[in-house]
């Protein structure tokens, strides 16, 4: 993101283990922090709000999990025998992460248009409004999955780059992902804490389609910039 991961992969030189470790563990705790990783995490965390923070926490170390066994799966080929997915299906990949974003984002502002998100007064015992429901820690892990494919080719070329050793390639490929797992976890979980606050849940009914709508835009862009019909400009 805007040039961040490369300015980060150059303080290693590829030979120096603890540098290489190092920037393994930056670069993928920095790595939840893209663009795409915001939106998908915007509206997974927004899928409900009932412990808020305890379930987005889940679902972020979930989502996270799905997204580092990609990066492993597709990531060593690609450190060991500089094995790349063919181009097309790089593309595919990338645009599939960006339709993913559109489908969050629609399932969000489909709930709130039914209404799931409309603020309830008096007490929780006089409650009779149903929480909306959240995802599931499989789907969590799936859309993971999904989200991870699209980024192997640019977590590859980082870590190739400059890492002469495959071994240590590897094992800097492992700790990016589980260090990225980790920050996705995090990232979900303050996401969480700050959607199930006492002022955000009293208003969430208008927060959630601000949410929904932003996410749906970047989306949109994100997959047609994978297949080449706007331009990026991250």
């Amino acid at each position: 993101m805007f040039g961040l991961d490369q300015a980060v992969a150059g303080y290693s030189d590829g030979t120096t283990t603890a540098i290489v470790v190092v920037v393994a563990i930056v670069l993928g705790l920095r790595h939840a922090s893209d663009p795409d990783h915001l939106a998908a995490v915007s509206t997974l965390a927004a899928s409900g709000r009932e412990h808020a923070a305890r379930s987005a926490a889940r679902l972020g170390l979930a989502w996270g999990a799905g997204h580092a066994t990609s990066l492993i799966v597709f990531g060593v080929p690609v450190v060991l025998y500089s094995s790349y997915l063919p181009a097309p299906v790089q593309s595919w990949a990338e645009t599939s992460v960006g339709l993913l974003i559109v489908t969050l984002a629609l399932l969000l502002l489909t709930r709130w248009r039914r209404g799931a998100f409309r603020a309830v007064t008096g007490s929780p015992e006089g409650c009779t409004h149903r929480h909306p429901k959240t995802r599931t820690r499989g789907q969590a892990y799936v859309i993971g999955v999904v989200h991870g494919v699209g980024g192997t080719a640019g977590v590859g070329l980082l870590l190739l780059a400059s890492i002469h050793s495959k071994l240590l390639a590897v094992v800097a490929l492992a700790l990016f992902a589980g260090f990225a797992a980790l920050s996705m976890a995090v990232l979900s979980t303050g996401w969480g804490a700050a959607l199930g606050s006492a002022p955000v849940q009293r208003s969430f009914h208008r927060v959630a389609p601000m949410i929904g709508g932003a996410s749906l835009v970047f989306g949109i862009w994100y997959a047609l910039g994978a297949q080449g019909l706007v331009t990026y400009v991250l």
